[in-house]
């Protein structure tokens, strides 16, 4: 169940991550790519730990949609509410 909050997480810090490189803010990239890497250990060495066990990249997989979702959203939102006109 672990692995599917990770893969929220992940997916929230993966949009993160595109959005400060699409701004050229260098160390942000460079500090999100890190926690990017380190959450991808964590995925990994878990998966690897019981690789026959397909639920655990099921709830992962379901975890980065929805983290994917969510994030899109969320900015989507956000620059629709930044593109309107101030009152």
């Amino acid at each position: 169940m672990m692995l599917f909050f990770v893969g929220i997480l992940e997916m929230l810090i993966v949009t993160a991550w595109t959005k400060v490189v699409t701004k050229n803010q260098i160390i942000a990239s460079g500090v999100v790519t890190m926690i990017n890497i380190l959450i991808w250990y964590y995925v990994l060495e878990t998966i690897v730990n019981d690789i026959s066990n397909w639920l655990l990249i099921l709830l992962y997989a379901f975890g980065c949609a929805l983290g994917t979702v969510a994030s899109t959203l969320y900015f989507k939102n956000k620059e629709a509410k930044e593109a309107q006109p101030r009152v």
